[in-house]
C-alpha cells in the first residue's frame, strides 16, 4: 500500500454495516487526508470499485452481506485488486494465518486502535 508522506494519498473503501470501528477508521482516513467510502453490501461495493481507484478494502470477519474470503476472491479478478483487510474481535494468530494465506494483507483486533489502522493501511 501507499507510504505515508506528505504527497500520498489512500482511497479506502469499508464494507459492512456503520459501527464504532468503522467511526475510528473515517477519522483516520481523515486525519491522514485519505478518501474513504462506504459500502453496505457487495453490490454497493462492486459498484464503488468499479467507479475508483481504491487500495485498500475494510470489512469485519463478522460480515454476512459479504463474507471476507468471496470478498478478497471477488478482488483478486479485479486488473489492478486492493489490498483487503479483515477487522474482527476475534483476531488471533489462526485468523491472521487463514486471512494471510487466501490473499489478504492484514487483520485488526477490534476494538481498533488508532495506530494499528494508520499502520495497516499506510
Amino acid at each position: 500500500m501507499s507510504q505515508k508522506s506528505g504527497n500520498s494519498f489512500v482511497c479506502g473503501l469499508w464494507v459492512g454495516p456503520k459501527s464504532e470501528g468503522n467511526g475510528l477508521i473515517r477519522d483516520v482516513f481523515r486525519a491522514a487526508g485519505w478518501r474513504l467510502h462506504e459500502a453496505l453490501e457487495r453490490k454497493q461495493a462492486i459498484h464503488c470499485l468499479q467507479q475508483r481507484d481504491v487500495h485498500v478494502v475494510l470489512t469485519s470477519h463478522e460480515n454476512q452481506r459479504w463474507p471476507w474470503k468471496r470478498a478478497l476472491q471477488e478482488l483478486q479478478l479485479m486488473p489492478h485488486p486492493p489490498q483487503l483487510v479483515v477487522t474482527s474481535r476475534l483476531a488471533d494468530e489462526a485468523l491472521w494465518a487463514e486471512v494471510l494465506n487466501w490473499g489478504g494483507f492484514d487483520v485488526l483486533a477490534e476494538p481498533l486502535q488508532r495506530e494499528e489502522v494508520e499502520r495497516v493501511v499506510a
